[in-house]
Order: C-alpha cells, then sequence, then structure tokens
C-alpha cells in the first residue's frame, strides 16, 4: 500500500484570521495568519493501513507569497513565532519576522506540532518519514503545492531530510541547522539512558520527577563544555543539609520548565523518532545549505561532512564557531542571520 500522504477536505472549523487585526501596527496588519489544524490522511511507517490525523499548524506572512516550513527540536511548536505582542515569543522569534533573516514581509512561514503515536491509532512509533508526510499532505491541502524552501533544525532537520528524499517535487532547497541524515550512536546512546530514566520513573510513579531530571541530563549535550566552563566556575554552597554546585540550581530549572510544557509519552516517543532516522543521502536531490557548530557534541562535524559529500545536489557547508553547542541554532541568531537570508534568495 502506498505511503504518500493523501489530503482530506479541511473541517469548517479551519479558520484564517489577519495577524494583528485588533492593533495599530502596520507591518502586522499586512500578514496573513493562519493558526489551526487540518486533517491529513498517510500511511505511518510503524502502521499497517492508512490513518487520519489532525496536523496542528502556524501559517503566518505576506499573501501568496513563497512558502517556507521552519520545525526544530522535538520541544519545539508549531509557534516559531508569535505576531500578537501579548502572546508569548515564539521558539524563533529574533529570525522570524517582518525585516528578519526569514522575513515575513516576502515569504509565508508554515510550522507544524510535531505528531506522535497517540495522535495515529494502532500506532506505536512515529517516525521522520512521517513527520514528512503529514507536512507534505498539509501542503497539498493548503493549496500551496510546492515550497520555497524547508528549514529545519535539529530534528527539524532530519525531518526535512526525509521531507526532500520522499516528496522531491514538492520542495525547492534545504537549510539544515545541526541535524544530519542518522543520528550519532554516541548521541544515541545519551538518549537511550535519558529514556531509561523516564521508563524507570513510570515503573516507579514518578514520571515528573524522571522526565525532569532527563531533561537536565539532556541539557549536559545540548550545550558546549566552553559555555559551562565559563557560566559555572563559582564555589559550592552548602545548603539543605549538603553542597549544592552552581550548575544544578541551572540543571534543576531546566528539569522544572520542561516538565511544564512536555507530557512524557510525548517525550519518549519524539526522542525514540530521532534515534530511528535515517535517510539515505543519495535520494536527495534539493540544494542544501548544511550549518554545524564544532561544539556540537550531538550532530558532530564529521557527520555532516559525510551529508554533504553524500547528497546527490549541490551542498554547501557553513560552519560555525560557538559556545553554544548543538543550541547554537537558538543562540547565535545575529550570526546565522546572513546565511539564512542568503541560503532563501
Amino acid at each position: 500500500m502506498s505511503s504518500q500522504p493523501q489530503p482530506v477536505p479541511t473541517s469548517p472549523s479551519s479558520h484564517c484570521t489577519l495577524a494583528g487585526a485588533a492593533r495599530s501596527d502596520l507591518t502586522t496588519q499586512r500578514l496573513a495568519t493562519q493558526r489551526s489544524s487540518r486533517r491529513v490522511r498517510f500511511t505511518p511507517k510503524y502502521g499497517s493501513r492508512p490513518c487520519e490525523v489532525d496536523v496542528r499548524y502556524l501559517w503566518c506572512g505576506a499573501p501568496d507569497a513563497p512558502t517556507v516550513i521552519v520545525q526544530g527540536g522535538i520541544s519545539a511548536s508549531r509557534d516559531v513565532v508569535a505576531l500578537d505582542s501579548e502572546a508569548a515569543q515564539g521558539w524563533w522569534q529574533e529570525v522570524v519576522g517582518a525585516g528578519l533573516p526569514v522575513d515575513l514581509d516576502r515569504y509565508r512561514v508554515l510550522s507544524i506540532d510535531w505528531i506522535v503515536p497517540a495522535d495515529l491509532e494502532g500506532v506505536d512509533a512515529i517516525s521522520s518519514e512521517d513527520q514528512a508526510d503529514a507536512l507534505a499532505a498539509l501542503v497539498e491541502s493548503l493549496g500551496i503545492g510546492r515550497v520555497h524552501a524547508f528549514i529545519g533544525s535539529s530534528y527539524g532537520a532530519m525531518a526535512a531530510l526525509a521531507f526532500a528524499a520522499r516528496h522531491p517535487y514538492a520542495l525547492g532547497r534545504l537549510v539544515l541547522l545541526a541535524g544530519a541524515h542518522r543520528p550519532h550512536p554516541l548521541a544515541t546512546a545519551q538518549r537511550s539512558v535519558q529514556r531509561g530514566i523516564v521508563r524507570l520513573g513510570q515503573s516507579t510513579g514518578q514520571p515528573e520527577q524522571a522526565l525532569a531530571l532527563a531533561r537536565q541530563l539532556a541539557m549536559t549535550t545540548y550545550r558546549g563544555s566552553e559555555e559551562f566552563s565559563r557560566r559555572f566556575t563559582a564555589a559550592p554552597e552548602f545548603r539543605d543539609g549538603r553542597f549544592r554546585f552552581p550548575v544544578e540550581d541551572y540543571l534543576e530549572h531546566a528539569g522544572r520548565s520542561f516538565v511544564e510544557r512536555f507530557d512524557v509519552e510525548r517525550f519518549l516517543a519524539l526522542s525514540e523518532s530521532i534515534d530511528l532516522h535515517d535517510v539515505t543521502p543519495e535520494q536527495v536531490a534539493a540544494p542544501a545549505t548544511l550549518i554545524g557548530f564544532p561544539s556540537d557534541r550531538l550532530v558532530p562535524l564529521s557527520d555532516l561532512c559525510e551529508l554533504q559529500r553524500r547528497l546527490y545536489g549541490p551542498a554547501t557547508l557553513e560552519v560555525l564557531e560557538s559556545p553554544y553547542g548543538h543550541d547554537a541554532f537558538l543562540k547565535e541568531t545575529d550570526r546565522l542571520a546572513p546565511l539564512l537570508r542568503e541560503a532563501l534568495a
């Protein structure tokens, strides 16, 4: 049975609003925004039959402009940018917007909430191919036809590669940040330990505490050694009957914040999906810009060099020195700006 996505007509509840309609800002009034959901149909990689799923998406920018898909890591939502001044900032607010590197005066940005097995009946695991097929079905259902570019960071880069391999005629170009065609075995080992912590917490009735601890461990892989050595050099303090090190407060805050916005099953499914990812680069013909960071311990530059060498289409590799490790795509927005503008031109 074909695994190609098939669109399903949108429900009457789908809506389109003019971003900033109640505001005086003339720039945002020019931007059309849909923040809605649309039902699409495709066959999951680890399923036996076609499934329907409601894909939650944000589509915003200049009306009738070329569409650019933007997807982040597993904890990123569809809210890549917030155009309402009263809303919480999007996860890439400094990059996406009117006059910014991903210029909403020139493009429309499309982003989805990642789908997980709970969204699909009879499916126990989700793949990067499933994310790509859901996006391709959404693109067709929205009448876009072909997207100008797919910008993917981390897990988003994996989904972008899967999209390019499976739906080549729906894509103009790729921009891949801190993501490759396969996970590095050491990164898989680290994520496996995180999932083991969470499953142990589930079995002992402490799932949220375990998820917070897994997130703390993950933070030690997202950031670079240089940043940690610069930020956490103070002496430990004796508190609550033991010595506490400065880095502990940072990690515990990160764990608590993650638990407040993420659930256990979603984490397990998307973390596993990273390690199930495997795309053959020779099947990707779209022109690609790869961006990597030497301090990234999850996606080493050697993997990006291999990806660049094996891609069927033309590819350039941009290397940015940064103390922020894998999270440099979130932190180095000023330095990424010219690279993104050039890649989209």
